[in-house]
């Protein structure tokens, strides 16, 4: 059974265009997968708590020598560092804020990037033989001819994470031009049902 792990990102609901782009490509996938597993990590339903000091000093610890707090610091890390090492899939949806990821998803990246659990200590990646497609809605354009082209930071950011993690399988369908929805000179339906093809070209690679 193939197990897809589905992080989404956004607060908007409905008004989100990568969550619409995610039921799209979930549409997809399920046709392709009738007997795989979703599941699903909404971090705007159930915000991640940010790195702080305590759950510094736990992550630190070696852990044969931590205490029952530290480890109830890092609980809700194992349970993301988890999932993520459970999955055959990945699919990650975001918004672009400022050119970059939200704080909500930079949280989860906190959490699952472990030493010893995801990354070796040797610096070498421990999430092997697994798949990603980033379905990334942006109010810019950066494409091949875009003068804003260097400016796609969060692209860069998640496919650089993902890679040192040891995921190299990694797709990207890009929602550039986003915020024509918001403006209202095209529907969401419309704008979605423009990126059907590189969404299912995704489902099936």
């Amino acid at each position: 059974m193939t197990r897809l792990l589905v992080v989404e990102t956004s607060p908007r609901g409905n008004a989100s265009v990568s969550r619409n782009m995610t039921q799209r490509y979930l549409a997809e996938w399920q046709a392709l997968n009738p007997n795989g597993k979703i599941i699903t990590r909404d971090l705007a339903d159930e915000a991640l708590p940010h790195v702080t000091m305590p759950w510094l000093a736990a992550y630190f610890t070696p852990p044969d020598a931590q205490t029952a707090e530290m480890k109830a610091q890092l609980a809700l890390s194992d349970t993301l560092v988890r999932e993520l090492l459970d999955c055959d899939e990945l699919v990650i949806a975001t918004p672009v804020y400022n050119y970059n990821i939200p704080a909500a998803l930079k949280a989860w990246v906190d959490h699952i990037v472990r030493k010893g659990l995801t990354l070796g200590f040797d610096g070498s990646g421990l999430v092997t033989g697994k798949k990603a497609t980033l379905l990334i809605a942006s109010g810019g354009e950066y494409g091949e001819s875009s003068l804003i082209r260097d400016r796609d930071i969060a692209t860069q950011y998640l496919r650089m994470i993902l890679r040192v993690l040891g995921i190299e399988n990694t797709t990207v369908v890009a929602g550039g031009g986003a915020k024509n929805v918001d403006l209202g000179q095209i529907n969401m339906e419309d704008f979605v049902g423009g990126l059907d093809m590189r969404l299912r070209k995704k489902v099936l690679a």
